[in-house]
C-alpha cells in the first residue's frame, strides 16, 4: 500500500490498518508485492495514532525468534501501535513456492508457533521444547513497549484455532466459511461466532474481554461496493457481536475492484455513527 494510503486511513478516523503477510496471494501473485514488516516499519514512519498490524502472519515462512525481533522492532518503531495478526496460514502459493508445506501438522505448528512467540515477547529469556520449534536461551532485550507483550489477534474459524485465540488473543478474527453464497456465509459467521463464545464459556474467559474482528471481504459481495452496502455489512456485524470490522482499500480492478469515492463517504458518513453509537 502506497505511503498516501497509510496516511489516508488514520486521516479518515480508522482506528487500526493492516497487511497481508504472504508471499504471493491468488490472483495478485504476478502484481506488486512487498514484505510485510519493512512495509509497516514505513507505515509507522508517517502515522502518529492509527494502530498497525500483519493480518495475518504465519508459521509458513517464519520462526518465532527471529520474527519476535522483528516484531520488536515494529512495536519500537511504532511507540507501541502494533498488533500481531497471527494465523495457522493456507496451503496455496506461500507454501508451494517453498516446495510445499513443512511435515507435521499445520495445527500443530500454529499452536508453538504462537505459544513460543507469547513466551519470546513477554520475557527476557526464552528456552523453549516442542515438536516443530527448539529454542535455547533466546534474549528479547529490549522487549516491548506495551507490557507485558504486544496485542495479538488470533485468526480462527475451527475449534482448535479458536482454542488458541481463546487462550493467548486479544482479539479473535474469522473469515467465515468458503462459499459463494452470501446467505450461506452470514449463516455461518454467526455459527461461528456461537462456538469461539463456547470455547471462552469453556476456559472461563468472559466475551467483553477479547475484540472480535470479522474479515468482511471474505464475504462474497464487497463490503465496499456501495455505502448502503457497507451500512448492511457493518450492522449485520454488529448484531452479531463484532466490535471490529475489516475491509480492503478499493483496488482499480480485479479483486476488491471499487470506488475510492465510497470509502471516502462511508469515512466521512458511516464511521462518526459507528463510533458514536
Amino acid at each position: 500500500m502506497a505511503e498516501h494510503k497509510w496516511k489516508a486511513a488514520e486521516e479518515y478516523g480508522f482506528h487500526h490498518a493492516w497487511t497481508y503477510d504472504h508471499m504471493g496471494w491468488r490472483s495478485l501473485v504476478d502484481g506488486p508485492w512487498f514484505g510485510a514488516v519493512p512495509t509497516l516499519a514505513a507505515a509507522a514512519s508517517v502515522t502518529g495514532t492509527i494502530r498497525l498490524g500483519t493480518l495475518v502472519a504465519s508459521p509458513n515462512f517464519r520462526h518465532p525468534v527471529p520474527f519476535a525481533r522483528e516484531l520488536l522492532a515494529l512495536d519500537d518503531l511504532s511507540d507501541g501501535r502494533f498488533t500481531l495478526g497471527v494465523g495457522a496460514g493456507g496451503v496455496g502459493y506461500d507454501t508451494e513456492v517453498m516446495g510445499g508445506p513443512p511435515a507435521g501438522s499445520r495445527q500443530g505448528r500454529f499452536e508453538e508457533f504462537v505459544a513460543a512467540l507469547d513466551l519470546l515477547l513477554a520475557q527476557e529469556r526464552t528456552t523453549f521444547s516442542g515438536a516443530h520449534y527448539e529454542i535455547r536461551d533466546a534474549r528479547s532485550a529490549p522487549g516491548c513497549v506495551q507490557r507485558p507483550r504486544l496485542p495479538f489477534v488470533v485468526a480462527a474459524n475451527g475449534p482448535k484455532a479458536m482454542g488458541v485465540a481463546a487462550k493467548y488473543g486479544t482479539g479473535w478474527v474469522t473469515t467465515g466459511p468458503e462459499t459463494d453464497d452470501e446467505t450461506a456465509w452470514w449463516d455461518g459467521v454467526a455459527a461461528m461466532t456461537a462456538r469461539f463464545r463456547e470455547v471462552l464459556a469453556g476456559i472461563g474467559r468472559a466475551k467483553e474481554s477479547i475484540d472480535f474482528h470479522l474479515n468482511a471481504d471474505s464475504c462474497p459481495v464487497y463490503s465496499l461496493t456501495s455505502v448502503d452496502r457497507f451500512r448492511e455489512v457493518a450492522g449485520r456485524a454488529r448484531e452479531l457481536g463484532f466490535t471490529d470490522l475489516v475491509v480492503h482499500w478499493p483496488r482499480a480492478d480485479g479483486v476488491y475492484a471499487g470506488s475510492e469515492a465510497v470509502l471516502e463517504r462511508v469515512a466521512a458518513d458511516v464511521l462518526p455513527e459507528l463510533v458514536g453509537s
